[in-house]
């Protein structure tokens, strides 16, 4: 088969003679009734229906099945129990005998709910007949040869692929000579000429019937070159106009055309964005600020003189308070003042009585000497008055003169008088000549 009649057989019918509507909204565990008008179509019609988005059940469990409905021979509608919970969605395809996706495509249609719920198992998880693989995995790049594969002793005849862009068209893939891969499996390469950007499902059957395989969606890459060559004007794309299906409910939005569902979606990313930018704008605002008036106290201090013998001079008191005292400087109570030694005035007792010390011993002799203001300094010359007592019995002894001399200055000491030998005593000078 030539590469021209593949890339024919790929482009689907962009304008529909006849069209289609759900006669209700979808409901969760009722009968969904769709209705096809027009006289161009070419019965037998079929419907398949693709679940969208997350599941709204409990862990996220998937209890949607890919539902492949035909028409009753040659009716025009069909009735039958959509098996789908409330609050999830699905995209709708509705064909005739021409090809696939002659009746347009629907956008992601909401399933309302209902008091029934016995359709579906919210506790297990719905699994495929067999699986299909995409290579690069998991990538869809315009005009960049795709590689789709699977494991052959998992299908019942012969393979079906097939493309939907949910509002826009949908189509049958190609298949080119199928080969097998030993780390893959049997498979063919497949080149998508749709354009970046545009949301793909790609739908895997087998002779079951359509979508045994499950589905995978996509969003087209335009790649690193954005290579166009595979491009032309009637290659699908996600807003070929508007959506099939007719009137109901899409999203969280209450029902109208298919192609107003995202309109609240819209308006939260924008509120979000506003919010955002202007949370981002006052933080960086405070840490302007923060580091602005950091510097200006560095720079404050870096100015100030620094007073190494006494730090704290170039502060002031504040206004009102008292008068603050330098910490180098001591209290009035704490300032040295001169020794000075007054005139003596010299009295003395004798008493001849015993005498103990503090533990009750008797003293050989002891002396007091008492004086009016003066240090006890004399009293181991013998000057001043002094009283002696002991136990001994006899004459007192003889005193030796004592020579006291009281410096007015610090000039040197006199000389003493010739023929007497006295010990003489100097006490610290007065310096009263200074004073005067």
């Amino acid at each position: 088969m030539s590469s021209a009649l593949l890339a024919l057989l790929a482009l689907p019918s962009f304008t529909t003679a006849y069209t289609w509507k759900f006669d209700s909204p979808p409901q969760q565990c009722s009968n969904l009734t769709v209705s096809v008008s027009g006289s161009d179509g070419k019965p037998p019609y079929r419907i398949l229906i693709l679940p969208s988005g997350p599941s709204p059940l409990k862990d996220n469990i998937e209890a949607r099945t890919i539902v492949d409905q035909p028409f009753p021979e040659g009716a025009s509608s069909v009735s039958f129990k959509l098996n789908y919970p409330a609050n999830s969605q699905f995209v709708a395809i509705v064909s005739d005998a021409s090809n696939f996706g002659s009746g347009g495509t629907s956008v992601a249609v909401e399933v309302t709910s209902s008091s029934d719920s016995s359709c579906f198992d919210a506790s297990t998880n719905v699994s495929p007949k067999f699986f299909f693989n995409i290579y690069p995995q998991n990538q869809i790049v315009q005009c960049v040869p795709t590689r789709i594969w699977w494991d052959s002793a998992t299908i019942t005849g012969e393979t079906n692929f097939l493309g939907v862009i949910p509002g826009g068209q949908s189509f049958t893939i190609p298949q080119s000579e199928l080969t097998n891969v030993s780390s893959q499996g049997t498979g063919f390469s497949w080149t998508p000429s749709i354009r970046g950007g545009t949301t793909l499902i790609i739908v895997g059957g087998d002779g079951r019937g359509n979508g045994t395989a499950g589905s995978s969606l996509n969003t087209v890459n335009s790649g690193p070159n954005n290579i166009g060559s595979c491009l032309n004007d009637v290659s699908p794309s996600s807003t070929p106009g508007t959506p099939a299906g007719g009137s109901y409910a899409t999203g969280t939005s209450t029902p109208g055309s298919g192609g107003g569902g995202g309109g609240g979606t819209n308006i939260g990313a924008i509120v979000g964005g506003v919010v955002g930018g202007v949370v981002a704008l006052a933080a960086i605002g405070l840490i302007f600020l923060f580091f602005l008036r950091r510097s200006r106290v560095d720079t404050t201090r870096e100015k100030q003189p620094v007073n190494l013998f006494n730090p704290d001079d170039d502060e002031e008191s504040p206004q009102g308070a008292a008068t603050r005292i330098n910490r180098n400087e001591l209290p009035e109570y704490y300032q040295p003042e001169p020794f000075t030694v007054p005139d003596p005035t010299v009295a003395s007792t004798y008493e001849d009585e015993g005498a103990t010390t503090s533990e009750g011993r008797p003293l050989s002799g002891y002396t007091t000497t008492s004086r009016s203001g003066t240090p006890d300094i004399l009293s181991s010359y013998g000057a001043g008055s002094t009283t002696t007592g002991g136990g001994r019995k006899g004459p007192l002894r003889s005193m030796r003169p004592v020579n006291i001399i009281q410096h007015d200055d610090a000039g040197p000491s006199g000389p003493p008088k010739p023929d007497e030998d006295v010990e003489t005593v100097e006490l610290p000078p007065a310096y009263t000549n200074i004073r005067q």
